[in-house]
């Protein structure tokens, strides 16, 4: 046998044990799917809602700064969750915000929004929109986990992990006192349903 045979037969038997462990890992998670969707359903159902005390790590922003609870100690924060930059309800959604920011500010309002999506993906959505905020990037979930906005959804029959438009509203002394929850939320008119919870 050359040496050049043994390095093909070592090269291909490398790749079938990799194909074998990739096809186990597989069927491994087919088995455990419901296990695993059990779990994510029981870690969700500890979510922080009314009445909780929010992270003191919120993470990192567009530009890799941690940004913490502590930064908004003293003032109202409105901590949005959003599925992704630059789509439609969500950019809807930053420009009502962005458009009634003096508003929402005068009425003691700091504005903080959270997606899955890069820090490079934020720079531009806020460059592109003007946005005067901050956006947190949440890549590996670990925030958005916490609040329980990234869940089960479905859409056209298929089922999927993803983030949930959600909105925190939270006090002075970081306690959430109001959830806007998906269904509630009018991402045009947004900041108007915000600055209405003062009258």
């Amino acid at each position: 046998m050359t040496v050049f045979s043994r390095h093909y037969e070592r090269g291909t038997s490398e790749v079938i044990s990799k194909k074998q462990e990739i096809i186990v890992n597989f069927n491994h998670f087919l088995r455990n799917k419901k296990k695993f969707k059990s779990v994510h359903k029981k870690i969700s159902s500890m979510a922080l809602t009314v009445g909780d005390k929010i992270p003191v790590i919120l993470g990192k922003n567009q530009v890799g700064k941690e940004v913490k609870s502590a930064d908004y100690l003293g003032q109202k924060l409105v901590l949005y969750f959003y599925p992704k930059d630059n789509t439609a309800g969500c950019t809807a959604q930053a420009c009502s915000l962005k458009n009634e920011y003096s508003e929402l500010q005068k009425q003691g309002y700091q504005i903080l929004g959270v997606s899955a999506d890069s820090e490079k993906s934020h720079q531009k959505f806020i460059a592109k929109h003007d946005l005067p905020f901050d956006l947190i990037v949440d890549e590996d979930k670990v925030l958005s986990d916490q609040f329980g906005t990234w869940a089960e959804k479905k859409m056209y029959g298929r089922t999927y992990m993803g983030m949930h438009r959600t909105t925190f509203i939270i006090n002075e002394n970081g306690v959430i006192e109001k959830v806007f929850k998906p269904r509630e939320i009018k991402t045009k008119e947004h900041a108007i349903q915000i600055l209405s919870l003062q009258k």
